[in-house]
């Protein structure tokens, strides 16, 4: 039987060798298929450009079917769904600015402050009590990470009492 070569894109096996694999690479089936695994990844301002690019697709705005589907060289967006992509391009460009402190941290710092706020509505403890219970930290440690109530034992820092406790940890 021999060797087989399966495409991930097109869900199909076939004989490895030279030949057939340089044709089903090249194949229109294999590039449609490459593309549009690749289109599911694409963020919104690419897209809307794209799509601003076509002209709307009669037959799909007629009977809301096109026969050509997603391999279609027409725009199948309603004005509906360009508006939409046009709120989520302007939406994701304020977090994105790197001017104005954008980017991973200030959303860290938002889910942070919104963690925190949970935390502190869901306990009935003091805060007095809590602070006063708190382990010695190493040095390097945020305190950001002691404060998750879920976290597993795994990523739990070891105790400072030595080896004897640690070997749960890990």
């Amino acid at each position: 039987m021999g060797k087989r070569y399966y495409c991930d894109y097109c869900d199909r096996s076939f004989q490895d060798n030279m030949h057939n694999r340089k044709k089903h690479l090249n194949g229109v089936q294999h590039q449609r298929s490459k593309k549009a695994w690749f289109d599911n990844f694409r963020d919104a301002a690419a897209i809307l450009v794209d799509e601003q690019s076509k002209k709307p697709c009669r037959k799909f705005l007629q009977t809301g079917q096109c026969l050509f589907g997603t391999n279609c060289r027409f725009s199948h967006m309603t004005e509906r769904d360009l508006e939409s992509l046009k709120r989520q391009v302007a939406g994701g460009s304020l977090r994105k600015d790197p001017k104005e402190g954008g980017g991973a941290e200030p959303m860290a710092e938002e889910w942070l402050a919104r963690r925190e706020k949970r935390r502190v509505a869901q306990s009935s403890g003091s805060v007095l009590n809590e602070e006063e219970d708190e382990p010695l930290l190493p040095p390097d440690l945020h305190q950001h990470f002691l404060e998750i109530p879920d976290l597993p034992p795994s990523l739990l820092p070891p105790a400072s009492t030595g080896v004897a406790s640690s070997s749960q940890w890990g």
